[in-house]
């Protein structure tokens, strides 16, 4: 069973990786507004790494839950998935408007 200060340490584990990103994410729609979008696309597909990163880090206690375990819930891991569900989220919307960049340019320029 993970301790108070495990399940803790794998909150700042998710913090971080979400943060690597989102930052990644962020980069790609300026890109994209800049008209770059193979390289929008590019740190999409960057940030899907370390968005891996954080949904590895946060299986080990989900498994030891299912498993029958009695975890205590520690306010950087709540911090942790909201920054996670946010950032998957924020990944879906910049793929979005990657696309919708794209479109918008190509009828400006008809």
């Amino acid at each position: 069973m993970s301790t108070k200060e495990e399940i803790s340490m794998v909150g700042f584990k998710i913090v971080a990786y979400a943060g690597d990103a989102k930052t990644a994410l962020i980069k790609a729609l300026n890109a994209a507004k800049q008209g770059k979008f193979e390289e929008a696309r590019q740190l999409v597909k960057d940030s899907e790494d370390s968005l891996n990163d954080a949904h590895n880090a946060q299986t080990k206690l989900l498994s030891e839950e299912a498993g029958g375990a009695e975890l205590d819930t520690t306010f950087i891991m709540s911090h942790g998935q909201d920054t996670l569900m946010t950032t998957m989220l924020l990944r879906d919307e910049v793929s979005y408007f990657i696309d919708l960049f794209e479109r918008v340019g190509k009828l400006e320029n008809k």
